[in-house]
């Protein structure tokens, strides 16, 4: 190894041999100096980014993120889940999008985004739906992420609106907090049968026990008169009803399946003859 002094004297000789040289020298020196290491970086330019290495995206539609990533990564790409969604249709984890799509060409190293589907679906308030015309109850299910399950049709004169909504069989109220993706079955209106029956008799009946006869018959309830005294509206007793099962002159009113009928509720359970209609004078 070279002592100090030799060194010394060494860095001596090469100043020395710089400055015998002119300055014009010199400068073209430093200015060919840069001019080829610009050169050798440009040449080497496409070698460092990989210009012209393209790849095709491949198809991970479906696929569970783990094995997307993986075949992904495999192909030269890089991976980032940049959002996720649920989707009811498809596992959970599962990609529901990818950012370039499939069959793209893009440069290798490329970053694909997936948007996958979520563990746990969130859940959602269930919006109050009767009296939605169908199309309308439809959308507002899209909407919320939820779903139309079966339909089922119930005379009522209001044709082909909500009556009921129901989940599992039950019926659904609204601001219920459930799943996204449930299969919401709505009950709708059929319009009013072409057939008419007897009116039914409501007469002492309680308002519970004349809600279910009416719900046997494709009948619904009306307007409803309660006397000032009744407490329990349920346990009330029918005293009158429109129409009644039979008119001033004995004979049996007829209804249609779909229609309503109007009822009069009060603490006292009336006699069985008011079945009949009472007189014009006084109705």
């Amino acid at each position: 190894m070279p002592s100090l002094d030799q060194l010394k004297v060494k860095i001596k000789f090469v100043l020395k041999s710089i400055t015998k040289r002119s300055f014009g020298f010199n400068l073209a020196v430093a200015v060919g100096s840069i001019l080829l290491l610009g050169l050798v970086f440009f040449l080497s330019l496409g070698v460092i980014t990989k210009h012209g290495d393209t790849l095709t995206v491949p198809d991970v539609y479906k696929k569970n993120v783990q094995e997307a990533t993986m075949i992904l990564e495999k192909e030269g790409f890089n991976v980032d889940v940049r959002d996720s969604i649920y989707i009811d249709s498809i596992p959970a984890l599962a990609v529901w999008e990818q950012t370039p799509e499939k069959g793209a060409t893009v440069k290798v190293g490329r970053t694909i985004y997936l948007t996958i589907n979520k563990v746990v679906p969130p859940m959602v308030a269930m919006p109050d739906l009767e009296g939605f015309t169908f199309r309308s109850a439809e959308m507002m299910l899209r909407s919320l992420r939820l779903n139309v399950g079966d339909t089922i049709y119930k005379p009522d004169f209001a044709t082909n609106t909500v009556l009921q909504q129901l989940l599992n069989g039950k019926v659904l109220k609204p601001g219920k907090m459930i799943p996204e993706g449930s299969n919401i079955t709505l009950v709708l209106s059929s319009g009013t049968g072409s057939t008419e029956n007897p009116a039914p008799n409501l007469i002492g009946l309680t308002f519970l026990e004349a809600k279910e006869t009416l719900s046997a018959s494709n009948l619904s309830i009306g307007t409803v008169l309660i006397d000032p005294g009744v407490g329990d509206t349920l346990n009330a007793y029918v005293t009158k009803q429109s129409p009644m099962p039979r008119n001033n002159l004995n004979e049996t009113n007829k209804v249609r399946a779909g229609e309503s009928i109007d009822i009069w509720l009060s603490n006292t359970r009336p006699s069985k003859d008011s079945e009949v209609a009472a007189p014009a004078e006084e109705n």
